[in-house]
C-alpha cells in the first residue's frame, strides 16, 4: 500500500491517512456563529470520503473577529452542543477532525461585528475598510479567547485545535512588517513580531494539556511589495513553536493584498504536474531546517504528485480544500485505485453560493449533475 495510506500520529492522535482537508469558509453556520446540520452533514460527507484529517473552517474565537458571513464560531460556550454535534458526526463515519482558531483582525468586516476592525497597526485594505491599532489589554483579551476557544474545542470532542497563522488574518498580521508597524514589544524584530504567536499556543497549550495536538497554519511567504513576511522568518518563528512543543505546522502562502496570482486561493486551472505545489521550495527548507510535521496545502490536484511529495520527505501530509469541494469523495477514489487528478478547475465559483448564503459547493458539478439528470429524463428513442 502506498505511504499516502499509512496510519501517522500527530502527538497522541492517529490518523489513518496522510490527507488532510484543509480549512475554508464555508458559509454553512448560522448567523450568529453556530452549528448547523447543513454545515454537520457537509462535515460528515468529507469522513465518509475517508480524509484521514478534517480541519474546520475558520471560526472565529471574538465577535470582533468575524470575518465571513454564516462564518463558525467558537467564541462563547453557547455554541459548544453544535460543535460537539458536528464533531461526534465525523467520529461516528471513521474520521478525526480538528478546529481551527481564527480571528481576522484587520480583515474583520465591521457590518458584521458592528466595531471598527482592529489589529496590529492602523490599515486600509483594498476594500478601502480602516483598521484601528489593537491597544495591549486588547492583545491580551485576544489570546486569552484563544484560550478559552481551544478549551471549549477539547470540550466538544474535537481531536486538536489549530492556529490560523496564515493568509493575512490576526496573528498572519502581527508576523508580517507590511502588516505591524508596531514600535512596542509587539513590533519590529521578528522576535517582537512572533511574540503573540507564541503567547497564543501558550496559552493554549495550557487550557489544552500536553497530549493535546496543537497545529498552526503558517504562511511560507506574503508574497507583497515591499516588506512581508519571508520563508527565513516562517523557519525561525516555526523553531521557536517546536521548541515550545507544537505538534505540527500546515504551511500556506499569501494574504489578501498579495497578487492574484500569489493569494492563497489562486485562479486558473492547474493542467500538469509541474503546475502544482505552490510552496515546494519553502517546504524543502522548512524540512530540512525544522522537523516538525509538515502539512503541505497549495496547488496539489494529483494522485502522483502527492505520493512523489511523501515519499521524497518534503512533506508528512497532504492538505487539500477545493478539490475536496469538487469530490468529498476524491480520497475514498484515490484509494481504490482510480487515481486520476483531481477534476477541480480553480476557478472558485465555488465561493459565489457561499456568498449568496447558500453554502458552499462545486457550481460546476452542480450543472453537470443537472445535466446529467435532464439527459437520463429524455425518453430513448426507438
Amino acid at each position: 500500500m502506498s505511504e499516502l495510506f499509512e496510519s501517522v500520529s500527530i502527538n497522541r492522535l492517529e490518523v489513518k491517512n496522510r490527507f488532510v482537508r484543509s480549512a475554508t469558509w464555508e458559509g454553512m453556520a448560522d448567523e450568529k456563529g453556530a452549528c448547523t446540520t447543513q454545515l454537520i452533514e457537509y462535515m460528515r460527507q468529507l469522513a465518509l470520503g475517508e480524509v484521514g484529517l478534517i480541519i474546520s473552517g475558520h471560526s472565529y474565537v471574538l465577535p470582533a473577529g468575524q470575518a465571513s458571513f454564516r462564518q463558525l464560531g467558537v467564541y462563547e460556550d453557547r455554541l459548544v452542543p453544535g460543535l460537539s454535534d458536528m464533531a461526534a458526526a465525523v467520529h461516528e463515519a471513521g474520521g478525526k477532525i480538528i478546529l481551527q482558531l481564527a480571528h481576522a483582525g484587520c480583515h474583520a468586516d465591521a457590518d458584521l461585528t458592528g466595531t471598527e476592525p482592529a489589529g496590529p497597526s492602523p490599515f486600509t485594505g483594498k476594500s478601502g475598510a480602516a483598521c484601528r491599532e489593537m491597544t495591549r489589554s486588547e492583545i491580551s483579551e485576544t489570546v486569552e479567547a484563544f484560550g478559552l476557544a481551544a478549551e471549549r474545542a477539547q470540550k466538544a470532542g474535537f481531536d486538536g485545535v489549530q492556529l490560523h497563522a496564515a493568509h493575512g488574518y490576526f496573528l498572519s498580521q502581527f508576523l508580517s512588517p507590511f502588516y505591524n508597524r508596531r514600535t512596542d514589544s509587539y513590533g519590529g524584530s521578528l522576535e517582537n513580531r512572533a511574540r503573540i504567536v507564541l503567547e497564543t499556543y501558550h496559552r493554549v497549550r495550557e487550557a489544552v494539556g500536553p497530549e493535546y495536538p496543537v497545529l498552526i497554519k503558517i504562511n511560507s511567504e506574503d508574497f507583497v511589495q515591499g516588506e512581508g513576511f519571508t520563508v527565513s522568518e516562517m523557519i525561525q518563528v516555526s523553531r521557536r513553536l517546536k521548541e515550545a512543543g507544537l505538534d505540527a505546522v500546515e504551511m500556506s502562502g499569501g494574504t489578501q493584498n498579495s497578487p492574484a496570482k500569489l493569494n492563497p486561493v489562486r485562479l486558473g486551472k492547474i493542467k500538469t504536474a509541474t503546475d502544482e505545489v505552490y510552496y515546494r521550495e519553502a517546504a524543502r527548507a522548512f524540512k530540512a531546517q525544522v522537523g516538525l510535521p509538515l502539512i503541505l496545502v497549495g496547488g496539489i490536484r494529483s494522485y502522483e504528485v502527492a505520493e512523489a511529495l511523501v515519499q521524497s520527505g518534503e512533506a508528512d501530509f497532504i492538505a487539500l480544500s477545493r478539490p475536496l469541494i469538487r469530490e468529498p469523495q476524491l480520497i475514498k477514489r484515490w484509494k481504490s485505485g482510480d487515481t486520476a487528478r483531481a477534476a477541480c478547475r480553480s476557478d472558485n465559483l465555488c465561493f459565489r453560493p457561499a456568498v449568496e448564503g447558500k453554502g458552499l459547493f462545486c457550481v460546476v458539478e452542480a450543472r453537470e449533475a443537472d445535466k446529467r439528470s435532464e439527459n437520463s429524463s429524455i425518453p430513448e428513442k426507438r
